[in-house]
């Protein structure tokens, strides 16, 4: 038997570290925790350190209980997150899916400004966005300080196109 077996039990704060290590190694191993949902899932590392006993079990149950760590959608826990954090994550996740929210990778895309006074700038990026004219030439436009700015895959296309609409000086 190793000389640790015989050690006292391990302080709160002692736990909470060896808890902590635990599941950032899990992180670190497989990107997620998939093994860890409560106290007594740590009692075997704990117990090949310390000598099993009742007190050993309720030292790391007020570890765990006192880091309050969050836990993801199947009850794993969460080292990485506040409680705060995981909350706010599930909205967004909520949102997201309720409006079959989705990315586009704008790498490809040019960007091209069009000057405006600040005051119709509101208004004409509605009647942009309501064009049946422009759909289709602009990945997004931005409201910038000073106008428009298009992000397009063909900017030569929208160029010409916004030249129908203003004279441009080139």
């Amino acid at each position: 038997m190793s000389q640790n077996k015989f050690k006292k039990n391990p302080s709160r704060e002692t736990c909470e570290s060896i808890i902590r290590r635990i599941l950032t190694a899990e992180i670190g191993e497989r990107g997620k925790n998939e093994h860890f949902r409560q106290a007594a899932d740590f009692m075997p590392y704990f117990e090949s350190l310390y000598l099993a006993s009742d007190s050993l079990t309720k030292q790391v149950q007020r570890a765990v209980k006192m880091m309050n760590l969050p836990k993801d959608e199947n009850g794993y826990f969460i080292i990485n997150k506040s409680p705060m954090q995981v909350q706010q994550d599930q909205e967004l996740k909520r949102i997201f899916q309720m409006y079959n929210a989705s990315y586009s990778d704008l790498s490809g895309c040019e960007t091209l400004l069009l000057e405006l006074p600040e005051t119709c700038i509101d208004y004409l990026m509605r009647l942009i966005a309501e064009s049946e004219t422009f759909k289709g030439m602009y990945a997004t436009m931005l409201k910038v300080c000073n106008g428009i700015l298009f992000y397009t895959e063909d900017k030569r296309g929208l160029w010409n196109l916004l030249k129908q609409f203003i004279p441009f000086e080139e």
